[in-house]
C-alpha cells in the first residue's frame, strides 16, 4: 500500500488584488520526493511555496500536513533572529538538540560563516547563507528551499547539491534559476503556469521537453476550437438569421464558447511575454582590447593575483570564476584599468566603449522611479542603440507594466532591478560589456533571452557568473581565481575547466613542471563556437526543408502540358529548383564541414 504524502494541497486558490494567482492547485509532496518549482517570475512561485509551508493561507481549499511532520522553508528574504550568526543558526535546530552544536560548525563551515559575528555585520549575501544554514540544521522532513543557491560561490553550489543528495533524507521542494542545480537535485517537476499547477514524474532534465509536449496539445486544442467556431460562426450567419424562431440555447453556447477562447488566447500570449533585449556594439574597438602582462595585485597580506597574464581580443568571450571573496571584481577591475596593479601593465585598446553591470547595483539610485531611471530625469523618451523610444514602450520590453513607472527602486524586488538595470544598461551601444553576477535573481526566460543577447553581440564581453550553464553556453574561455593569488586561463566554458584544472595537490606536479599561463590567443579550441553550434544544429531542418521543396517543384515540372499551359510558371519553377538544389549542396557541404570539425575538436 503506498504511504500517504507527507504535505498535500487539494482545490486551492489565493487572490491578490482581485486576480487569483493560482486556483485549483491539487498537488502533493511525498516521502522522499525531489521536486522542483518552476515558473515565470511573477507566477507566484515563492508564493505557492509559503502556502506549502503554512505560512500563507490560501483564500479557498485544503492543506494536509501528515501528523509529526517537520517542514523547513528558506524564504527570498533574510529573517535572522539573535545576538550572533552561531545563536541565529542554532536556532534552527529542535529544541532538545540546541546543545549538540556540531551540526551547526558543519553546516556553517561549508556556507563559509564566522558564527561570532553580529548579525548586524553581515553583508547581505552573508545573511542570505545565514538563513539557508539556520534552515539546513534543522533536518526536516519536508524542506522548501527558495533560491538555495543565490549569492553561493561555485564550491558551495557543489557542496550543497552533495548535501542535498548524501546527507538528505527527506522531501525537498526548491525554486532555482540554476539549471545545472535542478538538473542534479530533482526528480519531479511542478511547473506553475498561468495560475494552474501541472506534475510532472520527470527531474529538471526532462522538463523541456515535456513542457512542449503539453504547450502542443494546448494549441492544438485551440485549433480544435477555432475549427468548432468557424463552424457555429457558419451556422450564426446562415441558420439563425433565416429563421424567425431562434435557438436560444446554441447561440449563448456560441457567445460562451468565444469568450473562453478569447481568455485562452489572451492567456497563451501573456504566457508568450518575453523580455525584449538587444545590445548594439557601437563603434568597432581596436583588435586588441586588453593585454595584461605579468599582473600582480595584493591588499596587506591577501595576495588577490600573482603575476598573471593574458590577451583579449575583438569579439572574445571571457568568463571569470572563483570562490567567494577570492577577488574576481578585483580582477575584472584590473582588467579594464579601473585598479592600478602592483606589478606588472595592462594596455587597453583604441576606440574602447565599455558597459558595466555591477551586481551591487550602484548605478541604481533606490529613490528614483523606474520612469526616471531610464531617462536619467529628463523627459518622457529613452534612447536605444540610436533610436528614440517613449520610455513606457521600453519599460515593457522589459515586463514592467505602465502602473511601475513611478514606483521607486527600492520597492522593487531582485529581479525587477535586475532587468532595470539591464534595460539602463542595454540601451547604449558599447563594444566592451562587463557582466558581474547579471543572472541573480532573473528567471529562466529572461536568461535565455539574455543569452542569445550576448550570443550575437559583435562587441567583447567580460562575465563573471557562478551559473555553470549560463558560462558553459556563452563563454569561449574561463579565467579562474585558485586561491593565493594563483589565476589560470581554461579555453571553453565551466565544464571544459572543470576536466581540464589541477588535480589535488597531491597528485599535482612539482612547480618547475607546471606550464605558464598561455594567452587565450594562442590556445587551442576543444569546441566549437556558439553560433557554429547554433548553425550545426540548424543545417538538418534547412537540408530537410530544401528536400521537400525540390520534391515539390520536381513534381510541378513533371506535368508534360506546364510548359505549354503557362510558361511563364514554368521558367519560374525551373529556376527556383536549380536554385533549390544549390542551397541543398551548399547546406550539406557546411554540415559535414562542421561536423568533421567537431569530431576533430572532440578529438583534441
Amino acid at each position: 500500500m503506498a504511504l500517504p504524502p507527507l504535505l498535500s494541497l487539494r482545490d486551492v486558490r489565493l487572490t491578490f488584488g482581485g486576480t487569483p494567482l493560482f486556483q485549483g492547485v491539487t498537488t502533493w509532496i511525498g516521502r522522499g520526493d525531489r521536486t522542483c518549482l518552476v515558473g515565470r517570475n511573477g507566477s507566484g512561485k515563492s508564493t505557492l511555496l509559503k502556502v506549502f509551508s503554512g505560512a500563507v493561507l490560501s483564500d479557498q481549499g485544503e492543506r494536509f500536513v501528515h501528523p509529526g511532520t517537520r517542514i523547513g522553508l528558506l524564504p527570498q528574504e533574510p529573517d535572522l533572529v539573535g545576538d550572533t550568526v552561531a545563536e541565529a543558526v542554532r536556532i534552527g535546530l529542535p529544541e532538545d538538540e540546541r546543545e549538540q552544536t556540531h551540526r551547526v560548525d558543519a553546516i556553517m563551515a561549508a556556507l563559509g560563516l564566522e558564527g561570532e559575528g553580529g548579525l548586524d555585520t553581515l553583508s547581505g549575501g552573508e545573511a542570505r547563507r545565514a538563513t539557508l544554514a539556520r534552515t539546513l540544521v534543522a533536518l526536516p522532513d519536508v524542506l522548501l528551499l527558495d533560491e538555495p543557491t543565490n549569492h553561493l560561490d561555485l564550491p558551495t553550489i557543489l557542496w550543497l547539491e552533495q548535501w542535498l543528495q548524501n546527507s538528505y533524507r527527506g522531501a525537498l521542494v526548491t525554486i532555482s534559476h540554476d539549471r545545472r542545480f535542478l538538473e542534479t537535485v530533482s526528480r519531479q517537476t511542478l511547473w506553475l503556469d498561468r495560475g494552474v499547477v501541472r506534475r510532472a514524474e520527470v527531474g529538471f532534465s526532462a522538463f523541456p521537453a515535456w513542457q512542449e509536449e503539453t504547450v502542443a496539445a494546448e494549441e492544438a486544442e485551440l485549433d480544435r476550437m477555432q475549427t468548432r467556431l468557424r463552424q457555429e460562426n457558419h451556422w450564426l450567419a446562415r441558420g439563425v438569421t433565416a429563421r424567425r424562431k431562434r435557438n436560444m440555447g446554441r447561440l449563448r453556447a456560441l457567445l460562451t464558447l468565444r469568450e473562453e477562447r478569447a481568455e485562452r488566447l489572451t492567456s497563451r500570449q501573456e504566457a508568450e511575454r518575453q523580455v525584449k533585449l538587444t545590445a548594439e556594439a557601437g563603434e568597432s574597438s581596436g583588435q586588441q582590447v586588453i593585454e595584461a602582462v605579468g599582473i600582480s595585485k595584493s591588499f596587506g597580506d591577501k595576495v588577490i593575483v600573482r603575476d598573471f597574464s593574458t590577451r583579449i581580443l575583438r569579439g572574445d568571450r571571457i568568463g571569470l570564476i572563483g570562490p567567494n571573496g577570492a577577488g574576481k571584481t578585483t580582477l575584472l577591475r584590473l582588467l579594464i584599468g579601473e585598479e592600478p596593479p602592483d606589478d606588472g601593465t595592462v594596455r587597453l585598446g583604441t576606440n574602447l566603449e565599455s558597459r558595466t553591470f555591477d551586481q551591487r547595483r550602484t548605478q541604481l539610485d533606490p529613490e528614483m522611479s523606474v520612469w526616471d531611471t531610464l531617462t536619467d530625469g529628463r523627459g518622457d523618451s529613452v534612447w536605444v542603440n540610436g533610436q528614440q523610444r517613449h520610455v513606457v514602450g521600453y519599460m515593457k520590453d522589459f515586463l514592467f507594466s505602465e502602473a511601475q513607472a513611478r514606483t521607486p527602486v527600492r520597492a522593487l524586488s531582485g529581479g525587477e532591478r535586475n532587468r532595470l538595470l539591464l534595460a539602463k544598461l542595454l540601451a547604449k551601444p558599447g563594444n566592451l560589456l562587463v557582466l558581474d553576477e547579471p543572472t541573480n535573481d532573473l528567471d529562466m526566460e529572461t536568461l535565455d533571452l539574455l543569452e542569445e543577447v550576448l550570443a550575437d553581440y559583435e562587441g567583447t564581453l567580460l562575465l563573471v557568473s557562478h551559473d555553470r550553464d549560463f558560462l558553459d553556453r556563452l563563454v569561449s574561455s574561463v579565467i579562474a581565481l585558485e586561491g593565493e593569488g594563483r589565476v589560470h586561463e581554461y579555453v571553453g566554458g565551466y565544464s571544459d575547466y572543470d576536466r581540464q584544472r589541477p588535480k589535488p595537490v597531491a597528485e599535482t606536479p612539482p612547480p618547475s613542471a607546471v606550464k605558464p599561463t598561455v594567452p587565450t590567443a594562442a590556445k587551442v579550441a576543444t569546441k566549437l563556437s556558439y553560433k557554429e553550434n547554433r548553425e550545426l544544429e540548424g543545417l538538418p531542418g534547412a537540408i530537410e526543408t530544401l528536400n521537400r521543396e525540390i520534391t515539390t517543384l520536381q513534381s510541378v515540372l513533371d506535368d508534360q502540358g506546364l510548359y505549354a499551359k503557362d510558361r511563364a510558371r514554368f521558367d519560374k519553377t525551373a529556376k527556383r529548383l536549380d536554385e533549390a538544389r544549390a542551397e541543398l549542396e551548399a547546406a550539406e557541404d557546411r554540415w559535414l564541414e562542421l561536423e568533421e570539425l567537431r569530431q576533430d575538436l572532440a578529438n583534441r
